[in-house]
């Protein structure tokens, strides 16, 4: 009978403790599906025109990048909570190229939305997210040349709404979304919505935005990339956007030579046309745009030199050269540090 008992007790006790180390490893299991992450960047600029004064504001209409001397561009700090299948985002941004890139209606909210996993292949986004079209983005981080185009920066910058993205297998990715007409940051006030969509196949996506000529009316873009050695690589931009009342269309093409670990040499070529109601008129130029951009890493920072030449059409006279007459084209340099953590 002695016996019985202290066996009960042996099989009691390790009963107790097997429930105990489950629930330790449980909680720690749950501990580790759960991940804050705050990261970011801060980055700022001196540019002087080449063929023409500083004076007066001389400078490439593309967004940011477009003050003479120095400069500062933005700080961006990203938070982001996971846990388990559902997480969320808060992307703040701080100073001219933020303000910029944003607006005044949400003053330093470039990003801010949850998500929530679905399945393996499913992931649900609402609230504020940056667009999806385009090659370039609004932080310089993202970008390999610090100054935009002029594709990015007639597109939309941002969306409010819902999307859903699917990975139909290793190589094939869909996206479908419904929003506020692009950079709408609150609320639709006209009653209007916009549809998007994204079909992606290893690394080229297809891009689609419609919101029945709201804002920008109808958009398709192509962003992909290639590399054509372990060295050398090479990006691609098209878009053509038509509405009611001006459009555009263009191209652009990002090769980039790798030289060693620390160092890259890039250039962007691009060619830009607006329209009105999608149809090229004399009284509307184009404009062929050149940008060599060198980027050298030390640990997290990289400085970015750039010179840039922009040529419109001979037609279209919107900048003034160093004598202060009228001129179709101007050049640039600037170099930037941008410091990523």
């Amino acid at each position: 009978m002695k016996t019985i008992i202290n066996t009960n007790f042996v099989k009691n006790l390790f009963l107790a403790g097997f429930a105990f180390a489950s629930i330790v490893t449980s909680a720690q299991e749950e501990e580790k599906q759960k991940k804050f992450t705050l990261g970011g960047s801060l980055d700022a600029y001196f540019r002087t025109n080449l063929s023409s004064t500083d004076v007066g504001a001389q400078a490439p209409t593309t967004s940011f990048a477009d003050g003479t001397g120095f400069n500062l561009g933005m700080a961006n700090l990203i938070a982001s909570y996971e846990n388990g299948k559902v997480g969320a985002v808060a992307d703040l941004v701080f100073g001219p190229r933020g303000d910029a890139a944003i607006g005044g209606d949400i003053p330093n909210v470039n990003q801010l939305y949850a998500y929530w996993n679905v399945s393996e292949g499913t992931t649900l986004t609402f609230g504020r997210f940056n667009t999806y079209l385009g090659y370039e983005v609004i932080s310089p981080t993202g970008n390999f040349n610090y100054s935009t185009s002029y594709l990015f920066s007639n597109g939309p910058f941002s969306h409010v709404g819902l999307k859903a993205d699917f990975a139909l297998s290793d190589d094939f990715s869909l996206m479908l979304a419904i929003m506020n007409p692009t950079d709408t940051n609150f609320n639709s006030e006209t009653g209007a919505y916009s549809l998007g969509a994204q079909l992606g196949y290893s690394g080229q996506y297809l891009n689609f935005y419609y919101d029945g000529g709201e804002v920008l009316g109808f958009e398709v873009d192509y962003t992909g990339g290639f590399d054509l050695s372990d060295s050398f690589y090479l990006g691609i931009n098209a878009a053509l956007a038509t509405d009611e009342g001006n459009g555009f269309y263009g191209a652009a093409l990002y090769p980039q030579y790798k030289t060693s670990e620390d160092f890259t040499l890039g250039l962007r070529g691009e060619y830009f046309q607006p329209t009105i109601d999608g149809v090229d008129t004399g009284d509307i130029a184009s404009v062929l745009a050149l940008t060599l951009t060198g980027s050298y890493s030390v640990e997290n920072l990289t400085f970015k030199p750039e010179i840039r030449l922009d040529s419109w059409s001979d037609d279209f006279e919107p900048f003034v050269d160093n004598d202060g007459d009228a001129t179709n084209g101007l050049s640039s340099f600037l170099i930037a540090a941008i410091y990523s953590f």
